[in-house]
């Protein structure tokens, strides 16, 4: 195949939504048709020993949520798709927003009882920014929950968009019959018989024609065509352009715990979903069909595999083909890395790769030369941007437990933290060290891998905090700046890269620091630089 058409072929989405709505339910079921998988274990079900495929930390089979974004590929109709499913638990978001800058397209799960929640508000919003093309799925409609129209509003009004459903229900809850596609113009009958791996699917070209009612029943048919006729009269007709500029989402309806209007999903999205898309670096936009490799890490995760104690940095490929063993260039460090052993995930299976093609996510075994942000490539000076370090919400000290296990502590700290999973401060007053997370969550995560991953033991003590702020004065020998860290000395820390923090003890002091030294200015954010 010609290095264009393997582009062609790749899909690269991430399935985003709120904790429960059934993300990683839909990842598997997304699974067992491109046929990675034989059996989908739900998430909570207790009775399927298999848990499912892309949780595989420990902490996530005891708990039912995923706290990792796991990466999966797999082939359906000759395309080759990777899956990045990300956590949804909002202690996790950081890691949810970093996986944003890889994905070419998401799809946003919708409860259909919970509608649009909080959590999923922030996140549709990081892709509205970036225009990142949405499908949505709104899913459980086996289950009672609200009804189709009013849905449709909720996620237009909520989040923003400009919907157009692609398929209709038939009845909810008790009552739910089937789907009607809109895209195909078919109907999808619903057995509830969850051991059907795919359910029959009637072709339909009249909705008007009697076969209707004797299939569904008079009362299910005339309610679905006057449920259409309102459809065709409110929203605006699909358009493959406004949806890969992201101003259009379609929207499907379905359940993924019974397998069912995940096809009509899939088969619509390989038709419509953008191939991989060009990048913007600081220096130039950078085009997916460019000969030359280029790459960025957007995620490291060390012990994938207990047994050895590993740690992959994910790469995005952007451009170009990434070969084995071939010397790339490590831009931050100026220095040329090869790689003996390129990962590709394919469904639970992590295999050696010889060729990698731009869309896909490689994992590189890393012995801590990588942070998240950095940049691969031929010998080109390139920075890819856009994955902003957020200040966290919580703060405390942690202190070592076990003093003969100070060098694995501290190890342990240092690779957790280069993975992103929290962010480590240092007191500039006496060295302290103190762990920042997004959600309190994170703090057992963090304590249970150290202990189980690195044999180390920690406990934590509360730190009043309000606000992480990088600084950024505007003259650094300026006296306003002498000042500033002389008054605020106790108040000062190191972040990881040896940037200068100010950490505000209350929303107070941060208003009066901003008064008292106008020329320092505090960010909320860094840019990963």
């Amino acid at each position: 195949m010609s290095f264009e058409s393997e582009i062609k072929r790749r899909r690269t989405f991430g399935i985003i939504s709120h904790p429960d709505a059934g993300k990683t339910t839909l990842t598997e079921k997304l699974l067992l048709f491109g046929g990675a998988i034989q059996e989908a274990g739900a998430v909570k079900n207790n009775k399927i020993k298999k848990g499912a495929t892309s949780d595989f930390m420990e902490i996530e089979r005891q708990r039912g949520i995923s706290v990792a974004t796991s990466v999966l590929a797999f082939i359906y109709r000759d395309k080759k798709i990777n899956i990045l499913d990300t956590p949804g638990h909002k202690d996790f978001a950081e890691d949810t927003f970093r996986t944003l800058t890889a994905v070419d397209s998401v799809i946003v799960v919708i409860d259909v009882a919970k509608g649009v929640e909080e959590q999923t508000e922030k996140l549709v919003e990081v892709c509205r920014m970036r225009n990142i093309p949405i499908i949505v799925f709104i899913n459980k409609m086996d289950r009672e929950g609200k009804d189709a129209f009013d849905l449709l509003d909720e996620v237009e009004q909520k989040l923003n968009l400009t919907v157009t459903p692609l398929s209709f229900p038939i009845g909810m809850g008790y009552d739910f019959k089937g789907i009607y596609n809109i895209y195909e113009k078919n109907i999808n009958l619903f057995s509830g018989d969850s051991k059907k791996n795919i359910e029959d699917v009637i072709a339909f070209n009249d909705i008007n024609s009697k076969k209707l009612d004797t299939i569904i029943g008079d009362k299910a048919a005339n309610d679905l065509r006057e449920n259409l006729e309102l459809v065709n009269g409110v929203y605006p007709e699909f358009n493959q352009k406004e949806y890969l500029e992201g101003n259009l989402q379609p929207v499907f309806f379905g359940s993924a715990l019974n397998n069912f209007g995940v096809r009509e999903l899939l088969d619509c999205f390989i038709d419509i979903a953008p191939t991989p898309r060009p990048k913007m670096s600081e220096e130039r936009l950078v085009d997916s069909k460019e000969k030359d490799f280029t790459g960025f890490v957007f995620k490291i995760h060390a012990n994938m595999d207990p047994k050895h104690r590993d740690r992959l940095a994910f790469i995005k490929i952007v451009s170009g083909t990434f070969e084995r063993n071939k010397p790339y260039l490590h831009v931050r460090n100026n220095k040329k890395l090869k790689f003996s052993s390129p990962n590709a995930f394919f469904a639970e299976k992590k295999e050696i790769i010889d060729i990698s093609y731009p869309g896909d996510i490689v994992g590189l075994h890393d012995t801590g030369n990588f942070k998240i942000g950095d940049t691969l490539t031929e010998g080109e000076l390139l920075h890819y941007k856009g994955i902003p370090s957020f200040s966290p919400e919580h703060f405390r000290y942690i202190n070592n437990a076990d003093p003969l296990k100070s060098k694995q502590l501290s190890k342990g700290v240092d690779q957790l933290m280069d993975e992103g999973v929290a962010q480590l401060f240092t007191l500039e007053l006496n060295g302290r060290k103190i762990i920042g997370t997004v959600g309190a969550l994170q703090y057992e995560v963090i304590q249970y891998r150290l202990e189980h991953e690195y044999g180390a033991k920690c406990t934590y003590e509360n730190f009043p905090v309000y606000k992480a702020c990088w600084l950024a004065p505007k003259d650094k020998n300026s006296d306003e700046f002498k000042e500033f860290k002389r008054v605020k000395q106790k108040f000062l820390a190191k972040d990881k890269r040896g940037q200068l923090v100010f950490l505000a003890d209350s929303q107070f002091s941060l208003q009066m620091t901003q008064q008292k030294y106008p020329n320092v200015t505090l960010k909320f954010t860094s840019e990963f630089e």
